[in-house]
């Protein structure tokens, strides 16, 4: 067996992965696992190569996830709402040898190759019986390959994007996965996932996209630990209501704008639901806000936890709902393996209480880089091992985290960050914009959405034509998400006297009396 499967022997024929389409066995997930890597070392895929992951939730990604791991390969899943020049970036900049994509997004896939031709050139496999050029079939491929277990397993892991304070998104390499390594280290991280609740065996609710860092590490962990990973497509709230109960659910990851929606459900459907089975309802990626976190531990008691974290640095802090209801609006303590301090504006160490930048160590000595960007990575980082991502905060006497504010431009709308540089360097080509600006503004179900503010240039008048071409031109280049609900006109964008385009006079009106500023 792949020797991260190699504890399961025993389970061959228990279920592993779950979706809508049927069940992958734990000795079926083996084989496969097995047959895709021959096939991409056949094909050429190297030691540190890039595997580029275009998929939604479907268990083909366990596969591709687990095949990388044993290999010594770096997955590299892409945001599936992405537009094709936003795909067309990720594969260039990753330098992406193989390319997998799901056969609902393979159209997509074919626009970003057209963009960008010489990457992904060694292997390129679709999720469909009807394969389009320049695809080869996924089940054709693994049909074709030995089952037989791969000599020279070594470590690989995952590379996320996160989007940057300017430009484009980045690459996180985590010192974590380590070229050449045994894969088994990879079970010290799965069974770290005891730390914060999650039981093992279980059965672990995947009901968000994959390839988002938080979903992937409380999802595919647990899967290495000997956890079932049942997986919904899209999330919908009464269905994954239904879900839990069908399966008996142990845990789910969820983010607030679902806290939301599971809120609003039906009384019918609340009455239909058990979750007798959950023992951990996890949440994270984005603020939430008081109210909402109140009532979802009215309905589902202790089970409720939350956790603060980063793509690049792993879970942070964490707060059970006890905890929680005694620090109402606490992220929690920091994680046994983590060093926080909070560093004031000018360098010194904040005492209880005092807010400053929030400052992230890992005891184990893991860290991160931003692949090609050695300036970003320099910049993140404070001091050897020290890194922060700009979000301000105070620790309490308890040493109990508190976020107030960030310092970075970042919005986080339904736990998808969105950074403005990248949406502010499409609007500013337009001709009839001469200044932008874009930030985030309080929305009850995601926490936070886009909005733009415009200075035109002279004579021009701002028309529901100019609007909609605006709108057009960011859709056409970005994903959906990311373009502005609203766009604001302003006479003169606020600057400093030193050019410093000064945002926070722009957000501050639309904050107020909302209690919070994230």
């Amino acid at each position: 067996m792949v020797r991260l499967l190699s504890d399961f022997q025993d389970r061959s024929d228990d279920a592993a992965v779950i979706d809508a389409e049927g069940i992958t066995t734990w000795g079926a997930l083996n084989d496969r696992t097995n047959r895709l890597v021959h096939y991409l070392r056949a094909a050429g895929v190297q030691p540190g190569d890039r595997v580029a992951l275009l998929a939604g939730n479907r268990r083909e990604i366990e596969e591709v996830y687990l095949a990388c791991a044993s290999a010594g390969w770096l997955s590299v899943p892409i945001n599936w709402h992405f537009a094709p020049d936003e795909v067309a970036y990720v594969l260039e900049d990753s330098g992406a040898t193989a390319l997998i994509v799901d056969g609902e997004l393979q159209q997509v896939a074919a626009q970003a190759l057209a963009l960008s031709p010489a990457t992904a050139g060694r292997s390129r496999l679709v999720m469909s019986p009807s394969p389009l050029a320049p695809f080869e079939s996924y089940e054709q491929a693994l049909a074709s390959a030995d089952p037989a277990e791969p000599d020279d397993q070594m470590l690989g892991g995952v590379m996320f994007y996160t989007s940057g304070t300017t430009g484009r998104p980045k690459g996180v390499k985590n010192t974590a996965f380590t070229l050449g390594a045994p894969p088994e280290i990879l079970k010290l991280s799965a069974g770290a996932m005891a730390s914060v609740g999650i039981p093992s065996p279980g059965r672990t609710l995947l009901c968000g996209p994959q390839y988002h860092s938080a979903q992937w590490a409380f999802s595919f962990l647990p899967l290495v630990a000997g956890t079932t990973v049942v997986m919904q497509r899209k999330f919908v709230p009464e269905e994954t209501l239904a879900l839990i109960d069908e399966h008996a659910v142990t845990n789910v990851h969820l983010v607030p704008t679902q806290f939301v929606r599971l809120l609003r459900v039906d009384d019918a459907a609340k009455r239909a639901f058990s979750g007798q089975s959950l023992q951990l309802v996890l949440h994270g990626a984005a603020p939430c806000a008081p109210s909402v976190k109140r009532a979802m531990i009215d309905w589902l008691g202790s089970k409720v936890t939350e956790y603060y974290g980063a793509t690049e640095g792993g879970v942070v802090t964490i707060i059970s709902a006890d905890e929680w209801i005694a620090k109402p609006g606490s992220v929690g303590r920091a994680m046994p393996i983590i060093e926080l301090k909070i560093v004031t504006e000018d360098n010194a160490d904040a005492a209880p209480g005092q807010e400053g930048v929030i400052h992230v160590r890992s005891l184990l000595g893991s860290d991160f880089e931003y692949l090609n960007e050695p300036g970003k990575t320099a910049e993140a980082h404070s001091e050897p091992g020290f890194f922060t991502l700009g979000d301000i905060g105070y620790l309490d006497v308890d040493g109990y985290l508190f976020l107030s504010d960030r310092k970075i431009d970042m919005i986080i709308s339904g736990g998808v960050n969105i950074y403005p540089a990248e949406i502010e360097a499409i609007l500013i080509s337009h001709p009839a914009v001469m200044d932008v600006a874009v930030f985030g503004v309080p929305n009850d179900e995601f926490g936070e959405e886009v909005r733009a503010a415009v200075q035109l240039t002279p004579n021009t008048r701002y028309t529901p034509a100019l609007d909609r071409d605006l709108k057009t031109m960011v859709r056409s280049k970005m994903a959906g998400y990311k373009v502005p609900k609203h766009i604001d006109v302003v006479a003169e964008m606020p600057r400093s006297d030193a050019g410093k385009l000064l945002k926070r006079q722009l957000r501050a009106p639309f904050w107020e009396g909302t209690g919070r500023k994230i």
